[in-house]
């Protein structure tokens, strides 16, 4: 696992504003200084959550998208480690284990031009690349009994996510989509919008649920393929929060019972959410709060087993609310 850079003492320390007469969560979280063997290392560790980032915007280019989604992880990590440690929230349960690193792979992709069919093909073999080493890494956490917290990058990370969880775990497990869009596109090389498509296709996801689809962007042979597939199940924004013909919360609970018999991912896209920087923010999209809600309730059912936050954009001025944000995401499914 070369592409695994571990987070150290020197880094977190640096990172951590500190206050006397505070206690910081990244005083308290737990690391590990050995890469050779992640499996033995986290199996042996009190710890029952596992953190890890995935900077790179490269499924997120590749699916013609707005790039940017690989700054998430080092806003998220400074907003994380600066939040309160108390009696809310058990730091020692939690482990950071640092991010994979794909900085050789966006150098390659820099002067790529995807109007021509080789640069197009050559990005989206990339991405397939990086399926790979999210596979191996979430694969070595849930067989070591930990559930992980992947911070994105794209959500061409849900295939590594649900491989690396189904084949763990030796059988298809389920998925739960907060996003505005399916991810459920024809399967025309590796991009953030077919990773639920190809997991499906590949037998390691076995039900799924889109909670929230946006009506204005959903094609109709996606549509009819959503249709057309009885694992597949989803409500649409419009119908929970426009013309109200459906409940939040009944529908939380309609999605639960379609997937929860067996083992289950978060997916957050945080397109989703009103006004927030993303790959394709939204003016129109569910609140902040509902969306911690929506991770609080699917995070308290025992088969969840790991949680996904994807698609968010820092930039300079958001750059701190969008750390925030993630932070409150990622507590949010501990405390559940």
């Amino acid at each position: 696992m070369n592409k695994v850079i571990l987070l150290n003492n020197s880094t977190k320390n640096k990172l951590i504003n500190k206050r006397l007469g505070e206690s910081k969560f990244g005083q308290h979280v737990k690391l590990i200084t050995n890469i050779s063997n992640i499996y033995e290392e986290l199996k042996v560790l009190d710890v029952s959550y596992v953190i890890f980032g995935i900077p790179e915007d490269l499924g997120v280019f590749a699916n013609h998208g707005k790039v940017g989604t690989a700054g998430a992880w080092e806003a998220t990590l400074k907003a994380l480690l600066n939040i309160q440690s108390n009696k809310f929230i058990k730091a020692k349960e939690v482990l950071i284990l640092g991010h994979l690193d794909f900085s050789k792979e966006i150098d390659e992709i820099s002067n790529l031009n995807l109007a021509k069919k080789r640069d197009l093909k050559k990005v989206r073999d990339l991405v397939a690349t990086i399926d790979t080493y999210v596979t191996h890494l979430v694969h070595q956490i849930i067989a070591a009994g930990k559930k992980p917290i992947i911070i994105g990058g794209g959500h061409n990370n849900a295939y590594g996510n649900i491989k690396g969880t189904s084949l763990a775990l030796n059988t298809p497990i389920n998925a739960v989509n907060f996003d505005a869009h399916s991810d459920f596109r024809p399967e025309e090389g590796r991009h953030s919008g077919n990773g639920f498509s190809y997991a499906f296709a590949e037998g390691f996801l076995g039900k799924y649920f889109v909670f929230g689809l946006h009506e204005n962007y959903i094609s109709d042979k996606t549509l009819t393929t959503l249709n057309k597939v009885k694992a597949v199940k989803y409500n649409t924004f419009e119908s929970l929060e426009i013309r109200k013909d459906l409940k939040f919360n009944s529908e939380m609970e309609r999605a639960l019972k379609h997937i929860s018999k067996d083992s289950f991912g978060i997916e957050i896209d945080c397109d989703a959410i009103e006004n927030i920087s993303s790959s394709a923010m939204t003016p129109s999209g569910f609140s902040v709060n509902k969306t911690r809600r929506f991770i609080n309730y699917f995070g308290h059912h025992e088969n969840a087993k790991y949680l996904h936050v994807c698609e968010a954009i820092p930039k300079k001025k958001t750059k701190n609310q969008i750390g925030k944000l993630i932070a409150y995401l990622i507590t949010d499914f501990i405390k559940a």
